[in-house]
């Protein structure tokens, strides 16, 4: 695990010498007041690093949360979640930052860890976590795979009434259950929505329906709990096309339809933002932990201001 740059500053100023943070780390505050949409960080591409060092990246970006890997090899392991999660979720408060969204990897209400993450989550504050996947059985069929996960979906729908936090899952392109986010339609339309939704990915929408997505979108509009936000292209190499995750902006998202969607339909989710995308290029690997980190500040910082632009845009904030 990298160390802290607060610690590494600690160590260099006690040698006697200064150094600065890093630019914009005063970044203002979310505002106290009712936030539609509030941003948090998916905290994987920075699990490696110190989570201090995770929450100052994400404070000085202007980003107002966290969405942490509670899974494993993430940064809080299920086996752990009781000491841990809430720990962490107390260190990023003094930060000013909120923890309202975690990301698992449940699929059962019978997990063994299930009911541990959920109880512990929702005694610690948090909303909304992500679901792990589900694949296809192939020995028994699509419509016999889809019945066993209504039947989970419909048992952990009980849970999290339980314990009042709302489980999102996640389309997500390939060939597991919800790539063709009509999967999704046919598990949700039957549950309740404050306790069993989606996480709407667009990108992973538009990869596998570069036209389709936004019929997709409207059909689950109503589960639609929390959003994960990203961009990509297309890429042809070695006459293999495969996506390639890019800043938000960069890529082939139509922001603009999707901003419209959501207002439309009048979603009102919390935002965790994805980077896919290298946040160091392989000459900066080795640059000191403060120079990485001013690195890594200023991507977040570009992502985080363009969604803001957007919910100003169609005011979604007010």
């Amino acid at each position: 695990m990298r160390q802290s740059r607060r610690k590494f500053i600690a160590t260099i100023a006690a040698a006697g010498n200064v150094i600065p943070f890093a630019s914009g780390f005063s970044a203002t505050l979310p505002s106290p007041a009712k936030i539609n949409f509030p941003l948090s960080l998916f905290s994987k591409p920075l699990d490696n690093y110190d989570f201090e060092f995770i929450c100052e990246c994400a404070k000085s970006a202007g980003i107002g949360g966290l969405d942490l890997t509670v899974r494993k090899g993430g940064k809080i392991d299920p086996a752990d979640v009781v000491a841990s999660l809430p720990e962490l979720i107390g260190k990023a408060a003094k930060y000013d930052l909120s923890t309202n969204m975690i990301v698992t990897e449940i699929v059962s209400s019978n997990d063994i860890y299930t009911e541990k993450i959920l109880k512990t989550a929702a005694g610690s504050g948090v909303k909304y976590y992500r679901l792990g996947w589900f694949d296809y059985d192939k020995k028994v069929g699509i419509q016999e795979t889809l019945e066993k996960c209504r039947k989970n979906f419909k048992e952990l729908e009980n849970l999290n009434r339980k314990f009042n936090i709302h489980g999102g899952y996640q389309n997500h392109s390939g060939t597991r259950v919800g790539a063709p986010v009509w999967d999704l339609h046919e598990l949700l339309r039957n549950l309740a929505p404050e306790f069993l939704g989606s996480q709407y990915d667009v990108r992973h929408a538009m990869v596998e329906g570069t036209y389709t997505w936004p019929i997709g979108m409207r059909l689950i509009a109503s589960h639609i709990k929390t959003l994960a936000i990203k961009d990509f292209t297309w890429e042809t190499t070695g006459g293999i096309t495969q996506p390639v995750s890019l800043p938000l902006g960069e890529g082939m998202i139509d922001w603009d339809l999707f901003f419209q969607i959501v207002k439309e339909f009048k979603i009102i989710a919390p935002i965790t933002l994805h980077i896919e995308y290298p946040l160091l290029e392989k000459n900066e690997e080795n640059l000191p932990l403060i120079q990485q980190q001013d690195i890594i500040i200023g991507k977040l910082k570009k992502d985080a201001d363009f969604i803001k632009s957007y919910l100003t845009k169609y005011q979604l904030n007010t």
